[in-house]
């Protein structure tokens, strides 16, 4: 179990929101001579593109989605962003063991029609509070499509062609995620609510085509997800992340504050008591037990709570101190989500085979702290379109490099067995970390009344964050690394 073989590495190549796994056995039950693998592959890819232009096109909209709603505080937008990653943290876990008990295209049918009425939900948001709440149901249709699709084309492709397909599922989100900051400024220039509208369309005709085209894949006889268990660590994390973007306002003193982080404790100790005494554990305590699962996961948590900050912190920064539009704002972003399939799908599995895991994710680690160095280094109060891509072009090769690598990391040592268990709770933790690292960047930041107050704490917020991704060396060299035995 301490020893990584690469080759198995190479194969689970991913982008920045999506997760992947090795192919099960195949599916009993489904019929290939109806439907065109690549047809399932064109009509499941449409569900990433649709999570992917989301995460990025929100992150450009939020400053002008709060000049709307009347001059929102940053602590109240935050939500929009973490109302959605701590559902979707919790969600995915527990939609995934759920859709394996019934029909893998109903389920994924189901979670684009989830995910396409929110968006138009969220369109008609009359409030932060209303948008935030509608961008949760977002995350509960974004949890139920993806490891659905996972689970389709791993079911239609046979054997041979599986890692191809995946790799170009994988491709097809890193691209939709490059080009959400571009399609966000250009939709925004006209009004922020059509970066939500436009997913309408596009989820009403992969319904459409879905249910005519899509192949029945029969589900089995799955144990059921504890709904207590997904409650526990929604509300532990939901708390957690509340008492952090509250410390400002309230002080450390404040009963509230104690009172939030104590809940949060509380609940996240019930959460992994759970999974310790349960016979049906949320999250199976076994996938600890290997180093490199285990390794993998403490790297996860601080890298993608920098990448959350650092996503919010860019866009914010363009528009707030340099009075940027959101179409200038998604021009100078969109060089690092970009590289991030160009280096995952061409350099990372080369990297791989002939340096090993551990160095790649180094790599990876390494740069994508120099991209938030260079900004806490170089940014000032002057515009910039340079300085810009100074912090994200190392920001994208770093998350090109670390992120699939992690994904094969995490997998490649697990039976075949705990594969999509293994997957769904990576990215569990990344998902909660990106809204916990969210929370810390909008402490630190909290509300300057001067540029020069602004520019300092969004230079202190950086080198904050690019500490935190340091802490992640620390177990790539003590876990990750291959034992000397």
């Amino acid at each position: 179990m301490d020893q990584i073989n690469p080759k198995r590495i190479v194969g689970m190549v991913t982008d920045a929101g999506n997760d992947v796994m090795p192919a099960p056995a195949p599916l009993d039950g489904v019929s290939r001579a109806k439907v065109s693998p690549n047809q399932v592959l064109a009509i499941v890819c449409v569900g990433i593109c649709l999570a992917n232009l989301d995460l990025f096109i929100v992150n450009v909209g939020l400053p002008n989605i709060a000049r709307d709603f009347k001059g929102a505080s940053l602590e109240d937008m935050s939500w929009v962003l973490n109302g959605y990653a701590i559902a979707y943290a919790a969600l995915l876990v527990f939609f995934g063991r759920l859709a394996e008990r019934y029909r893998r295209n109903a389920s994924f049918l189901l979670g684009v029609g989830l995910f396409t009425a929110a968006s138009a939900a969220c369109s008609a948001a009359n409030s932060v509070e209303t948008l935030v709440a509608f961008r949760v149901v977002q995350a509960a249709g974004a949890a139920l499509m993806t490891p659905t699709s996972l689970g389709l084309l791993l079911a239609v492709f046979p054997p041979d062609r599986r890692s191809s397909a995946v790799r170009t599922w994988t491709a097809i989100g890193g691209l939709a995620a490059a080009l959400g900051p571009v399609v966000g400024g250009v939709l925004v220039t006209f009004n922020w609510r059509w970066i939500f509208i436009v997913n309408v369309p596009i989820g009403l005709i992969a319904m459409l085509i879905g249910w005519w085209k899509l192949p029945e894949v029969p589900g089995h006889d799955a144990p059921r997800p504890n709904p207590w268990a997904a409650a526990l660590v929604t509300g532990g994390i939901g708390a957690l992340t509340f008492a952090i973007v509250k410390v400002n306002d309230w002080g450390w003193g404040s009963p509230r504050i104690e009172f939030s982080f104590a809940a949060a404790f509380v609940l996240l100790a019930s959460f992994i008591l759970h999974c310790v005494r349960s016979d049906n554990p949320f999250v199976d305590p076994a996938l600890f037990r290997n180093r490199h699962f285990t390794g993998a996961a403490l790297v996860m948590a601080p890298y993608s709570a920098a990448f959350g900050a650092m996503l919010l912190s860019i866009a914010l920064w363009e528009q707030t101190a340099w009075g940027w539009s959101a179409l200038k704002t998604g021009l100078a972003i969109a060089p690092g989500p970009l590289l991030v399939p160009i280096t995952s799908l061409l350099f990372a599995g080369r990297l791989i085979k002939r340096f090993g895991a551990a160095t790649v994710v180094t790599a990876g680690i390494l740069f994508f702290a120099a991209g938030l160095i260079a900004w806490a280094t170089v940014i000032g109060s002057e515009p910039n379109f340079a300085l810009v891509a100074v912090g994200m072009v190392p920001t994208g090769i770093g998350v090109g490099l670390a992120f699939p690598t992690l994904m094969g990391v995490s997998t490649a040592a697990l039976p075949s067995s705990s594969f999509a268990t293994g997957s769904g709770v990576i990215n569990m933790i990344r998902q909660a970390a990106l809204a916990v690292g969210v929370a810390v960047f909008v402490a630190i930041v909290g509300t300057p009344v001067s540029p020069a107050e602004r520019l300092v704490a969004f230079h202190l917020g950086w080198w904050v964050m690019a500490a935190i991704t340091a802490v992640g060396l620390i177990p790539t060299f003590a876990l990750i690394r291959p034992s000397r035995n």
